[in-house]
């Protein structure tokens, strides 16, 4: 079998045990998965950008947000019904992402990941200081009344998983067919010798500028899915943590593995649920389950297991 034939079993497969898990879960997991499921989304769009292009950004929270407040906010004062509204949040993703991409690939390294946390800073006062319409920390709720799509009541929990999956299936078989293609091939060639990549003739910084408006694309589609499924917008996620959060997530599962932001999300949300059940110093146990992690398996859970036994896994 070749390793194309190999990573698309491996992504099927993943999509039917996430199907098959909805049904022997009891309730509270399957709850747990679905908000996993999207932001196991908002890890992938990262993952495209640091674990196969190689920039280091610290201002993915903008995009999230873009994402989620252009649904929110079309939903609020223009009625608009979820699937026109979730296209807004797309929309507005895209064009954030567009101009923060455009401006922030003049520069490089360090100077870029700054630049990237001074315009999900900008963003986050932005919020903050449209608090008329945005409701600022408080943020609003989106009723249930208008969470229905094509007859469907997505705050239940039925409908809301299955939701999640397909958002989860669609952008993971995105991605999955991103990495494997030329183009994505390319990212991995700028990742890893940059200047070599431009003497082959490559476009360095268009493809950069691609990846990062399908990073924030996809990072935006979570936004607008979060919203939609738990209904609520607020300025919260536009903070830094939430920029900080997708860094940690694929560390966890493996820079550059596609499967390695589902298990390093499920892994950091379960590590915090379970710890927090037990002592009121959960972080401090997240932090030193994620110290060992690092000392122990440096390339993420997903990493280590492409490392040691299935190098082809994409």
């Amino acid at each position: 079998m070749t390793d194309t034939r190999r990573s698309q079993a491996l992504h099927a497969g993943v999509i039917l045990l996430l199907i098959a898990l909805f049904f022997v879960l009891p309730a509270y997991h399957v709850g747990n998965l679905a908000r996993i499921l999207v932001l196991a989304v908002y890890a992938m769009g990262y993952n495209l950008l640091f674990g196969y292009t190689g920039l280091l950004s610290l201002g993915h929270a903008l995009f999230f947000a873009a994402g989620m407040y252009g649904l929110g906010m079309t939903m609020q004062f223009f009625d608009l019904d979820p699937a026109t509204a979730f296209g807004s949040g797309l929309i507005a993703a895209l064009v954030v992402s567009a101009v923060v991409g455009f401006l922030a690939l003049r520069t490089s390294g360090v100077a870029f990941m700054i630049v990237t946390l001074m315009f999900a800073q900008a963003g986050y006062l932005t919020i903050l200081y449209f608090g008329e319409y945005t409701r600022g920390d408080e943020g609003f709720v989106i009723q249930q009344a208008e969470r229905v799509f094509a007859g469907f009541d997505l705050t239940g929990p039925t409908e809301r998983y299955v939701a999640a999956l397909l958002l989860f299936s669609v952008c993971f078989s995105l991605i999955a067919y991103i990495v494997q293609s030329p183009f994505g091939r390319s990212l991995v060639a700028i990742r890893e010798n940059e200047e070599r990549a431009k003497m082959l003739g490559y476009d360095v910084v268009r493809h950069k500028l691609k990846a990062v408006i399908i990073s924030g694309v996809m990072s935006g589609a979570a936004g607008a899915g979060y919203a939609l499924l738990f209904g609520y917008a607020g300025a919260t996620f536009a903070t830094v943590q939430y920029s900080i959060l997708p860094l940690l997530w694929v560390l966890l599962g493996g820079a550059g593995v596609t499967i390695g932001p589902l298990i390093g999300t499920a892994f950091m949300f379960y590590l915090i649920d379970y710890s927090s059940s037990i002592t009121t110093a959960y972080m401090l146990v997240a932090g030193v389950v994620l110290v060992l992690l690092t000392l122990f398996a440096p390339q993420g859970l997903a990493g280590e297991i492409r490392k040691r036994a299935l190098p082809w896994l994409p």
